[in-house]
């Protein structure tokens, strides 16, 4: 009697294995490979005749094409179109509306471009280039969290001591970490800003005596152009902007300047405010907005495309739902071609019904840390780098 199973097949490899397994020639299996790779892409603000353009031609070519009512009524104002196709179909579409008016010129040269970014292997488990270092053999990296803070969520006050403060990034490293991120400013919901001065008076020392025990890359978490200056000077290797360069308009030319990485988030509203209330009627749309937005202006600033990293923002101005649907649709980033980083540790979404403090979220952490992982994280930023290191561990065995 006959059976049948689904295949999962997330790489080439094992799909060609499949093939194999059942004696598929290998000219036919070179052929039918790009059919199983699926896209949906959103395609945004086209004119309604372009709209029905593009659907009349993606339904000639076997895909699919959504478009909202509005576009059959002919309205004037631009609509986004949702449409969905193999990799062969996209090929075809996109040569097929270099032929057509109303903006489609345009619109084949976008779908041209995200084929030929996706050739690059965007999948979950496969490193992108990270300025950081060439090394890949430790995957996603690890940043361990060293708040020099009177006030942090989690470590308030506990590492203010410049000594205490050494000793724990220096443990962190001994432990594993590949990056160790200092702070002088929290960011927790609520909180208020310091002064650049007093900013400055925490974070340098603390990186002076890092860098006088260890080459272990450090990162500066702020968002004001004068402390990435002075810690970079004093040896931090790349800056982390939970503003993306918004707070601080310098910051893009101290980061040009300097041809470190970038860490630039995503965050709705101001740190003491984020929380109140915060809304996306689409957030992974949104957040796909906000990062196409911003990468333009770091490259015209003169910032070049392998510094910068990207960082959903995990609990900045955001809602519990939003946080897990961010979890959940992360390698949507991937698209960008940069590398992802993810701050999950910790953080109050991950509270459970018995609402126990940050310190007793480690369980809840790393398995938000594992589902990062699994959808694309780069880089992982934890309090806990011993169990980080060790999801990390299964994650590689699952990859291989």
């Amino acid at each position: 009697m006959a059976t049948i199973r689904e295949i999962i097949a997330p790489s080439p490899d094992e799909l060609a294995q499949e093939f194999s397994s059942i004696d598929v020639d290998e000219g036919g299996a070179g052929i039918m490979a790009p059919k199983a790779a699926f896209h949906i892409l959103r395609l945004r603000e086209l004119k309604s005749p372009a709209a029905n353009i593009l659907k009349q031609e993606m339904l000639s070519l076997g895909g699919e094409c959504a478009t909202s009512r509005s576009v059959i009524l002919g309205d004037p104002n631009p609509q986004d179109v949702i449409i969905m196709g193999t990799r062969r179909q996209l090929a075809k579409l996109g040569t097929k509306l270099k032929r057509q008016p109303f903006g489609l010129k345009d619109a084949a040269r976008q779908i041209e471009a995200f084929l030929k970014g996706a050739t690059l292997d965007l999948r979950p488990g496969i490193p992108i280039p990270l300025a950081l270092s060439d090394d890949q053999s430790c995957y996603p990296l690890i940043m361990g969290i060293l708040n020099v803070t009177p006030d942090s969520f989690s470590d308030g006050n506990k590492y203010l001591d410049k000594q205490a403060a050494v000793d724990h990034g220096i443990k962190m490293i001994e432990q594993g970490a590949d990056i160790i991120d200092v702070g002088g400013e929290s960011t927790r919901p609520g909180s208020d800003s310091v002064s650049e001065g007093e900013e400055l008076s925490r974070v340098l020392p603390v990186i002076e005596g890092l860098r006088q025990q260890t080459e272990c890359p450090i990162s500066i978490d702020t968002m004001k152009a004068g402390v990435a200056r002075g810690a970079l000077a004093t040896g931090a290797a790349l800056v982390n902007d939970v503003s993306a360069g918004r707070y601080d308009p310098e910051m893009m030319e101290v980061v040009a300047q300097a041809g470190c990485p970038y860490i630039m988030m995503h965050m709705q509203g101001q740190p003491k405010t984020m929380q109140n209330n915060p809304h996306y009627d689409n957030l992974m749309d949104e957040l796909h907005r906000f990062f196409d937005q911003r990468i333009t202006v770091t490259s015209k600033a003169g910032i070049k495309d392998h510094q910068v990293i990207i960082d959903p923002g995990i609990g900045f101005g955001k809602r519990r739902e939003d946080n897990y649907e961010l979890l959940r649709r992360l390698r949507e980033l991937r698209i960008f071609g940069r590398p992802v980083l993810v701050g999950a540790s910790r953080k109050s979404f991950l509270q459970n019904t018995l609402g126990e403090a940050p310190q007793d979220r480690l369980e809840e952490s790393i398995a938000a840390q594992t589902i990062a992982m699994v959808n694309g994280a780069d880089i992982l930023r934890v309090h806990d780098v011993i169990p980080a290191l060790k999801s990390r561990v299964v994650f590689q065995q699952l990859m291989d």
